[in-house]
């Protein structure tokens, strides 16, 4: 479908007068539920909508009264940061009657609601979607019983739907990633990282148990963010005889002086016939063929609880907005629809399409059609398990192709969570591609003074879960060493090279470009990993570590917030990193339900400063008792943090105090979270695949070495909306700001908007990704996977 025009709403010309917007959340909980209401919520009453609050999911609409109750912009506030759902979900059989359905109607044409935002899983999106083929048909009966008036038929005629997905197991077909998922996985992962510790010390082995009846999403995807040494999902029993193969893995490891395993089980792992896998069963196994000291540990509800992660609060922010634009502008022949996640880009898809490729998946595994069942999951879920295959899993030497060809792996720049991640990844697809790889301690600082060793697979053990650099990284850049550089890659005869960093990387990579034209050694394939807090590097909507620094910057502002509670009323200004970049700002604002967020890329003066104290002081006037501003480090030279803080203190005295906090380093540090070991491990997979094409395609067999001079053997691998893209870095020169270390276009911008509207301000709002019904695709082109959201 061609894309629509760009265009902007503006608060003026929204349409939501005369309508009534009811939101529900239904079946099982998810973190950032709360988000979701939060941003239907507020949206709905931006858009001059009446929006209602349907306590306890389908239970409530169907008892009526109280449950049923009407919200305003303040019964939303504080309740971002909330895990689990306020308002209530229950599992409703009576809604499942058509006597129950008829009630429901009554109650909600009694309120005037036409509009419904229903978040749940596949289940309760179905029921809805059956409730809005029968409404004429309900009203109709309500008529004859006397219930309603004749002319309520037609002033109701239609119940328009809009579905959110609220599930952490990520079992729904049609996006990406569901609400909760990734708070989920931050759960498990927290709990596997603490079982590591213990279990390195006594050398044991733990079998862990995570959630997932019908899809192992969680399962595997915690494997690959641990580096587990075995996996069973339902979506891909093990092959007959696997427990042999499982203790001759496990042996194997320990072996190769590994003090512990980690073995994750979906709870509905099964095998080839269909019997149930339990975690009882594999620690007896262990115990029995390895004599291994083994203990099992089932999570169960704690992947349900907690705070939701930043990843999550964004979705279900941007999700619940785009589902009031949905509402608006749906007609009477509009299919019920679900907003859905596609790369980095929200989509609309028909519901009932998503819902009957979800059955399909079912009935795939039922029928022991697991290779369909997983196709069926979507290519994300697909490259995750070959992925995990790759990495987890070491062919025998016999096995492994002779490439002959040497790669190195090094990082650049400042530390990111998630570097190591890549690394590790780079290093094990290119043994399993048959290279040999060459590790670069301290960046380009290193490789001139010759620090590079081979590195081999269990080098990289463990390594998903640190924090930082362990190979180690420094800012230099090459152009004063190229001919040392060149030496040494002489001397070690390297093939190819893989950098992991931020903006550094990317001018190195420039340079080594440009100095092809002077040393043939730099005449080779060469990769960059974009890696950075602050998200600066251009080519690429996201990087690795800007996640886990986005978690950090959230986790701290609730904890500052919390702070307040039961004081006076309060406004802190937090500054954040990012050099010249906002992303940091912007986006954490968005996640903690900041007030203002001052960035590098839209510039502000005094008249806006005076403008959020003066929208400040209004809020605090009414039930609202803390304010939230964030204040990139490089945003304005002159108004720095000390000013804005004091003016605060000065203009909001009498009404509210101010405080500040500048978070620094910690925005750096701490363990990946994990999306950053998945963004790196896959990414990082990915370039290596292409490297070993790269490195065949340019072979020159009379010669008998590698030759690549062209523009497209030196590449930045980037995620850009749905694509995952390798762009010649000579081509994403004109598309960079050097002397602010920025891209001169910035997808996160269109995100601002979104965040002052959620505050309360009156601004325009860029809708032209909004507005078309695509369709559910089986198979995407390869290109244009960018499942890398995990």
């Amino acid at each position: 479908m061609a894309k629509p025009e760009s265009k902007k709403i503006f608060f003026e010309n929204l349409s939501g007068a005369g309508k009534a917007i009811a939101v529900l959340t239904s079946g099982g909980d998810a973190q950032g539920m709360n988000a979701a209401v939060r941003a239907v919520v507020r949206m709905g009453l931006y858009v001059g909508a009446k929006v209602y609050f349907i306590h306890e999911g389908y239970q409530g609409m169907v008892d009526g009264g109280e449950n049923i109750e009407e919200a305003s912009w303040e019964s939303v506030s504080s309740m971002l940061q909330v895990g689990g759902t306020v308002i209530g979900s229950a599992r409703c059989k009576e809604f499942r009657s058509h006597e129950g359905r008829l009630k429901a109607a009554l109650n909600l044409v009694q309120q005037g609601i036409t509009n419904l935002c229903v978040i749940g899983g596949d289940g309760s999106l179905t029921g809805a979607n059956l409730f809005r083929e029968e409404w004429s048909g309900l009203l109709a009966e309500l008529v004859e019983q006397g219930s309603i008036e004749a002319d309520a038929v037609s002033k109701y005629s239609a119940l328009h739907i809009v579905g959110m997905v609220g599930s952490i197991d990520n079992d729904f077909c049609g996006t990406d990633m569901t609400i909760g998922t990734d708070s989920a996985l931050h759960r498990i992962i927290e709990v596997v990282d603490a079982i590591m510790t213990t279990a390195q010390s006594h050398q044991r082995t733990f079998v862990l148990e995570v959630m997932g009846r019908h899809c192992g999403y969680l399962a595997l995807v915690s494997a690959l963010a641990c580096g587990a040494d075995w996996v069973l999902i339902p979506e891909m029993p093990p092959e007959d005889g696997w427990e042999d193969k499982m203790c001759q893995k496990l042996s194997a490891n320990r072996a190769g002086m590994k003090r512990l395993n980690i073995l994750i089980v979906a709870e509905g792992a099964i095998d080839r016939s269909n019997r149930p896998i339990t975690t009882d069963y594999i620690k007896d196994l262990v115990v029995k063929c390895l004599g291994f000291d083994t203990r099992v540990t089932i999570l169960g509800h704690v992947q349900r609880g907690g705070t939701p992660s930043a990843f999550d609060r964004i979705l279900a922010s941007r999700m619940g907005v785009e589902a009031v634009l949905a509402l608006l502008e749906t007609t009477a022949n509009t299919p019920a629809c679900v907003v859905s996640l596609c790369g980095n880009q929200s989509v609309r898809l028909p519901l009932m399409e998503c819902v009957q490729m979800t059955q399909e998946v079912q009935r795939a595994m039922d029928g022991k059609r697991f290779e369909e069942a997983v196709k069926l999951r979507g290519r994300s879920f697909e490259n995750n398990l070959k992925t995990y295959k790759l990495l987890a899993h070491r062919k025998p030497e016999s096995e492994l192709p002779t490439s002959n060809f040497n790669v190195a792996v090094l990082n650049v720049g400042a530390p990111a969570a998630g570097m190591n991640a890549a690394v590790r990844s780079a290093v094990r697809v290119g043994i399993s591609e048959g290279h040999k790889m060459f590790a670069v301690s301290d960046g380009f600082e290193g490789f001139y003074k010759g620090q590079i060793r081979e590195i081999k697979w269990a080098d990289v053990g463990g390594w998903t879960g640190q924090g930082g650099s362990l190979l180690g990284t420094k800012r230099t850049l090459p152009a004063k060493h190229v001919d040392k550089i060149a030496e040494q890659m002489r001397e070690h005869n390297i093939n190819a090279l893989l950098i992991v960093g931020g903006f550094e990387a990317f001018e190195s990579l420039l340079q080594l470009c440009e100095a092809r034209a002077t040393h043939e050694e730099f005449c080779v394939p060469m990769c960059m990993l974009p890696a950075t807090i602050s998200n600066n590097v251009p080519g690429t909507d996201l990087s690795i570590g800007a996640d886990t620094a986005l978690n950090a910057i959230v986790e701290t502002c609730d904890r500052i917030k919390q702070s307040a509670s039961g004081t006076k009323r309060r406004v802190f200004i937090i500054e954040t990193m990012g050099g010249y970049c906002g992303y940091l700002a912007s986006v954490g604002g968005l996640a903690a339900g900041a007030d203002a967020a001052y960035i590098f890329e839209e510039p502000f003066d005094i008249k806006d400063l005076q403008a959020n104290v003066e929208h400040l002081t209004e809020k605090m006037k009414t039930s609202i008792q803390r304010g939230l501003v964030l204040r990139n480090e490089n945003c304005n030279e002159n108004y720095t943090t000390d000013f804005i803080y004091q003016l605060y203190s000065e203009e909001g005295r009498g009404v509210f105090d101010s405080r500040k906090n500048v978070l620094g380093h910690m925005q750096q540090g701490g363990a990946p979270s994990p999306f950053d070991r998945n963004f790196g491990t896959k990414i990082s997979a990915k370039a290596m695949q292409w490297v070993t094409k790269k490195l065949v395609e340019t072979f020159r067999h009379d010669e008998g070495r590698v030759f690549a001079n062209t523009e497209d053997s030196c590449c930045l691998l980037g995620m850009r909306r749905r694509a995952l893209v390798f762009q010649p870095v000579v081509q994403l020169k004109g598309e960079t700001d050097f002397v602010h270390r920025i891209p001169k276009e910035q997808w996160w911008l269109k995100l601002r908007p979104l965040m002052k509207i959620l505050a309360k301000y009156k601004t325009s709002y860029d809708v032209s990704d909004s507005g078309q019904l695509e369709h559910v695709v089986r198979n995407r082109p390869k290109e244009s996977d960018a499942s890398v959201a995990m």
